[in-house]
């Protein structure tokens, strides 16, 4: 039975590692896809990344495909300013007795799965999965500390977990790409994914004022989303941004915290 193997990419530590443990050979058979889904919205440091990503995988003859299904941010001002559908974020919402909800997260699906899906079924030249013959392996960069985000498949396609079964964590990531004279990559996630803990918030204020200003944007920009009753927030304390209180003094940047982003297709 004809196998096909893809790595969907998130361009951070982990993924970054997978991808090139496998131009090394050490994790098989060498991939014939491998798939950047993107947002729109990933930081400045995030692209650059990628763009030398590409041109050192090339070296191995591997392609890395940048794939998009709108633009996360911009969809989010549309909606805004219009009204019209977009995929929500896990946003958090202040009720109006005063307490705190989360939106249901439909931006995975909406600009991740249904990305990399759409772009291995133009690889493959079908238009559905159904009555395919063939088995249809998808990589994710998920690591021994991350074991919370491992999602049964059934059918095809069908996750496979390359650095669990390497028995490695993302500090053995670091480790690895030290050793072969590789960068570390910088965290792969949205801008203003709500997901995102203070060490993160007050990182990107401390050290990208660009990404931390346009999430302030952004997070003044949905406060009265469209079809969302009561007041959206990126923030999980339901106050602007911009007036959070970080910590910034007794903040620990040793543990970032992230482990809950988007079921293995964002942030590795």
């Amino acid at each position: 039975m004809k196998e096909t193997h893809v790595i969907s990419l998130g361009a951070g530590v982990q993924s970054t590692t997978m991808l090139l443990m496998a131009c090394h050979g050490e994790i098989t058979p060498k991939p014939d896809l491998v798939v950047f889904a993107d947002t729109g919205w990933e930081p400045r440091q995030v692209y650059d990344h990628l763009e030398w990503l590409k041109g050192e995988v090339a070296r191995f003859g591997i392609e890395i495909k940048t794939v998009a299904r709108g633009n996360i941010r911009e969809d989010l001002l549309r909606a805004a300013k219009t009204g019209s559908r977009v995929a929500s974020l896990p946003f958090f919402i202040r009720n109006q007795d005063g307490t705190i909800g989360m939106v249901m997260r439909q931006c995975t699906s909406e600009y991740k799965i249904k990305a990399v899906r759409k772009a291995i079924l133009e690889h493959l030249g079908i238009t559905t999965f159904r009555g395919y013959k063939g088995r249809v392996f998808i990589w994710m960069g998920i690591s021994t500390d991350e074991i919370e985000r491992l999602r049964q498949t059934s059918g095809t396609p069908e996750n496979r977990y390359p650095l669990i079964e390497k028995m490695m964590s993302r500090l053995d990531c670091m480790n690895w790409l030290t050793r072969h004279g590789y960068p570390i990559p910088p965290k792969s996630s949205c801008i203003g994914c709500p997901f995102h803990d203070d060490r993160i918030w007050l990182e990107m204020k401390r050290n990208d004022p660009e990404a931390w200003a346009d999430a302030v944007y952004v997070d003044r920009a949905i406060r009265h989303l469209p079809r969302i009753n009561g007041e959206v927030y990126l923030h999980r304390s339901c106050v602007p941004l911009d007036q959070v209180d970080l910590n910034e003094d007794q903040m620990d940047f040793f543990d970032d915290g992230f482990l809950q982003e988007c079921q293995g297709y964002c942030g590795v």
